[in-house]
């Protein structure tokens, strides 16, 4: 009886290797399975996703309607004139007539639009580059050393207010000449913007790293290139951008008053010849080479611009 209750719970050998046989063949198909689902799970395409109508509804919208507003204010203030402004149609079709050769040449007083811009554009960038050259190696020395920033901020804190076409008569006085001298204004307007924003960035880098420095025992040279260089450049870039904004300002205002050939001469003479389409025509013409140059220099700040990453 008690060997009969032992002996009845257990397979035999023949049963216990089928199990095993069965279990093996088992395993292989399920495996087999799992290949064929992750097959076919990288097989499905990708999840399709809405097109974002919002964003680009909110993209296009506003500016369409803010130059929708500006043409229909435009049109009423023509139309109450009379024939004072022109209307945006008129302007239109005369800016298509100006275009259509914007490089011609009838004499030294009678250019295309496009010389008038490019010999505009050749002055502000000899007089911000000089700006360059002085301003940023100057606001470096004026950050880095208290006794200079002692010495050069009331210097600075004096001049930077002053008008730059108030320069312009001493450009005149000293360089004898229309050209010099409204280069000469760019440059004292460009100059300003560069040394306080970069003095402002070496002011702000961390003094720990300044603490490394001094450890390390680098020289003023590798301070300046590896540790002060590329914690200022984002500030220094910004400089550059506010001083190209305030030199294409400039030099409109100073070609008027010195001649020559440059957009600024061109409005005024527009001016005396009482054609006011070609004024509204340079006004846009200004707007838009400003844009440009403010949109060039945006994107070269962001591409140097490092942003700290979150974990």
């Amino acid at each position: 009886m008690v060997s009969a209750v032992f002996h009845s719970p257990l397979p035999s050998e023949a049963e216990a290797s089928a199990t095993k046989k069965e279990a093996a063949q088992a395993k292989p198909k399920s495996s087999e399975g799992q290949k064929v689902n992750k097959t076919q799970g990288s097989a499905s395409p990708a999840p399709q996703y809405p097109f974002d109508w919002r964003g680009l509804w909110l993209a296009v919208l506003p500016p369409v309607l803010g130059l929708a507003l500006l043409i229909g204010v435009w049109a009423l203030v023509s139309i109450s004139t009379a024939s004072s402004i022109p209307s945006p149609s008129e302007t239109f079709k005369q800016a298509v007539l100006i275009f259509s050769d914007p490089f011609y040449r009838k004499g030294p007083n009678d250019q295309g639009v496009g010389w008038n811009i490019l010999a505009s554009l050749e002055r502000v960038a000899v007089g911000f580059g000089l700006a360059a050259v002085v301003g940023i190696p100057v606001g470096f020395m004026v950050g880095r050393f208290e006794f200079l920033s002692r010495m050069f901020n009331p210097l600075i804190s004096l001049l930077r207010p002053v008008s730059p076409l108030a320069w312009l008569p001493i450009g005149l006085l000293v360089f004898k000449g229309a050209n010099p001298a409204a280069i000469w204004t760019i440059f004292i307007c460009s100059i300003w913007p560069m040394i306080i924003n970069t003095a402002v960035g070496v002011q702000r880098v961390p003094q720990d790293y300044m603490n490394v420095a001094r450890v390390l025992n680098l020289s003023e040279w590798k301070i300046i290139t590896k540790i002060l260089f590329p914690s200022v450049l984002p500030y220094m870039l910004t400089g550059v951008r506010l001083a190209v904004g305030t030199a294409w300002l400039v030099i409109v205002a100073a070609e008027m008053l010195t001649g020559g050939v440059g957009i600024g001469f061109w409005v005024w003479d527009e001016w005396n010849n009482l054609n006011v389409k070609n004024i509204i025509i340079a006004i846009f013409v200004i707007g838009i080479v400003g844009l440009i140059l403010e949109f060039a220099l945006i994107k070269i700040a962001t591409a140097f611009t490092y942003e700290e990453v979150k974990t």
